[in-house]
This record gives structure tokens, sequence and C-alpha cells, in this order.
């Protein structure tokens, strides 16, 4: 692999590729890789840590203290998943990853990525740092393919198509340029490219007789995104996308802002759920 950090336990090994924005490009449990590339670009693969915004910006522009900032437009029209995806992070130790804020961003700061991986699962926390007064919020966000196929380095047949159980009481409302205009509402029918909050029970992901997968966080917002036919994306974030005009969030200097997200495994026909409430059709 690129240079980054490996980790193996058990039947799972996690890859992650410090130069390409210290995301997890690679979750092989049990012999199915659990990420999937969707494009050549840095926002279409694996999981990647979406700081200092996650989701989007509108038109890249925002007024904060009184003066009006800039961010490039990396999905026109709009900034979108921060500033640290697609730039090289600093290995600190066999576990921990970090990286300055960088050019893009017009505040002095750090991020800092640990993960702690188990035979049953993977905790993942993300800390944003200002060194001066400063807009701020952190996210992930991974491509789940829609079937299992095995690995690159031992490819199986493709699995039956993935069912998402995602049961929301609160969903974010967005406007014609699909932005989040700060109002919610009860949660609409699928296909969503939609931030959701007030989650009353886990998200879960099963591939149906290879694997069930259990998403858990400490941050109380939702993006899910189910509209390619290839794949599927359940992302944490600790604000909604534009917080910055519908919902600011404010880091103090010295300040950490963290937060963790956990993912739990059970192979074969063992599952974190049955169906029930906020199940997804596949």
């Amino acid at each position: 692999m690129t240079a980054g950090l490996a980790l193996e336990v058990g039947e799972a090994r996690l890859e992650i590729d410090a130069t390409a924005g210290g995301r997890m490009a690679s979750l092989v449990v049990a012999g199915s890789e659990l990420l999937a590339r969707t494009g050549s670009g840095p926002i279409y693969w694996g999981c990647f840590p979406s700081v200092p915004y996650p989701g989007r910006i509108r038109d890249g522009t925002f007024e904060f203290e009184g003066r009006r900032y800039d961010v490039p437009v990396n999905l026109p029209p709009h900034a979108a998943h921060g500033t640290v995806l697609d730039r090289a992070w600093t290995i600190v130790d066999d576990c921990t990853l970090a990286v300055e804020l960088g050019p893009n961003w017009p505040f002095a700061g750090r991020v800092s990525q640990r993960f702690e991986l188990d035979a049953g699962g993977l905790e993942v926390s993300l800390s944003l740092e200002a060194d001066e007064l400063m807009p701020g919020a952190v996210g992930w966000h991974p491509w789940f393919p829609r079937r299992l196929a095995g690995s690159a380095a031992a490819p199986a047949p493709a699995s039956p198509p993935l069912e998402l159980r995602f049961d929301a009481a609160s969903m974010f409302v967005r406007d014609p340029d699909g932005i989040p205009t700060g109002q919610l509402v009860a949660p609409t029918p699928r296909p969503w490219d939609d931030c959701f909050t007030d989650l009353r029970s886990a998200p879960v992901l099963t591939w149906p007789g290879v694997l069930s997968l259990e998403l858990t966080s400490s941050a109380p917002y939702w993006v899910v995104y189910d509209e390619p036919a290839e794949t599927i994306c359940v992302e944490p974030q600790s604000s909604p996308p534009d917080f910055i005009h519908i919902q600011p969030a404010i880091v103090s200097p010295g300040e950490l802002l963290t937060a963790t997200m956990t993912w739990r495994w059970k192979t074969g026909d063992d599952r974190w759920d049955r169906g029930g409430a906020g199940a997804i059709a596949r």
C-alpha cells in the first residue's frame, strides 16, 4: 500500500492512506472489502475525514466575525467536505495521524485521527484543534458497496444487495440547490441525499448471509446518500452541511472538538437487526 498505517486483528485488516487525506483506504473483514471506490477524485472512495466543514458550504463563501471568507469550490457551485481530504497527513504513531488545516482554510489549526481495531470492530476518533477562533465541525464520509465481492486479493461472487436500516425522527429540508435550510421535518421517502438527526437506533448495514455492520457515533447528525446504484454513504457529522450559515458552531483557541465513530460487525447470518422500523428496501 501507499505510505500509511496497516492494522490487523483476527479476520480484520485496515489500511489508512496517509498521502491521500488520512483516509481509510481499505477495510477487509472475513475476506470482504467493506469500502468502495466510485471515481478517481478524492471525494469518491474509501472513508475520509471531513474537516473543518463536513458536507457543503454554499457557494464556497461565508462571513465570520464581520469579515467575508472564500474557500475553494471543489463540488461546483459549492465547497464540500473540508480541506484535509486531499492532503498528506503525518504518521504520529502506529495508530494516529495528524495534519494542519492547510492553505485552503483561512484559520490556523490542526486535525488528528486515531484508529483502534479489534476482532469485532473499529473505533475512530477525530479531533479539530484551533489556534484561533474559527467556525468548525468534523465528520467522516464512507463509501459502502451495494454488494460485497471478496477483496482485491481474493475476489468472490457478489453478495445479495445491501440492506440499510436507518431510523431518524428528523430530516433537514433542502432548498433547490440541495443545501439544508435549517428547517426540520419528518423524513421523506428515499432516495436520499439528506441530513438527519434525532436517531432512534443505530444505523445497520446488512449484506445478507455475508456481514452485518452497526454504525454508532458521538456525532448527532448523519448524512445518508443512497442515490448511486452501486454504493451507499452513511456519514456521521458533528454539525449539518452548511452549518456556518444555518447552525454556526465555533471552536475556540486551544479547544479540541472531538467526535468518535464505531463500527461493529457480525459475519454470516448473524445480524445486528432483522428488519423493523426504519428498514430500507434494497
